[in-house]
């Protein structure tokens, strides 16, 4: 983890390590940690447009999966690196030693695409976030945000130890194989 913020700070301005509010279990805010993939101030609207889009029954027009961009000019080539094998997500290790996360369970929402949420989908929020889960492991970029709500309902349904592992043993593969990963 050294040697990335080493990397990233090398790379552009910034800290190398961002904090995010999301969304946690039981609706509850809590500070994210991840490595910076973006160029500092990145504006957010492209992903605003195309999640807001994709989550009220729209198509997913430009997206390649969710919270990705095509071409996305916001992420520098560090970051591409970083997003391909996941290395973004490491320092979330922090949010799991601070009892925010789980290694488990649905990717943690932003407040804003909460608020776009059904009812249903706001289940998700039933269990502890995770750095990796069901969908990540069932097609990762490819799926659209409405396919990644309803792997994380699954999950929230039939969590378990052996699901748990079942997703642990399968994440490599998914983050070192997936040539769709950006």
């Amino acid at each position: 983890m050294i040697g990335l913020t080493i990397l990233i700070r090398l790379s552009s301005r910034g800290p190398a390590i961002i904090r995010q509010i999301r969304i946690g279990q039981n609706e509850r805010p809590f500070t994210m940690f991840k490595f910076r993939t973006m160029y500092l101030d990145a504006d957010d609207t492209p992903l605003r447009q195309m999640n807001t889009r994709e989550l009220l029954g729209g198509q997913p027009g430009t997206s390649d999966g969710v919270f990705k961009l095509e071409a996305d000019r916001r992420i520098t080539n560090v970051g591409r690196l970083l997003r391909r094998f996941s290395l973004d997500e490491l320092p979330q290790l922090f949010n799991v030693l601070r009892g925010d996360m789980s290694v488990v369970g649905p990717r943690p929402s932003l407040p804003w695409e909460v608020e776009l949420f059904t009812a249903e989908q706001r289940r998700r929020h039933d269990c502890l976030p995770g750095i990796t889960g069901l969908w990540q492991v069932n097609g990762r970029n490819r799926l659209s945000m409405p396919e990644m709500l309803a792997l994380d309902l699954v999950y929230a349904r039939s969590r378990s130890l052996w699901l748990d592992l079942w997703i642990l043993c399968r994440t490599p593969g998914a983050v070192l194989f997936d040539r769709t990963a950006r």
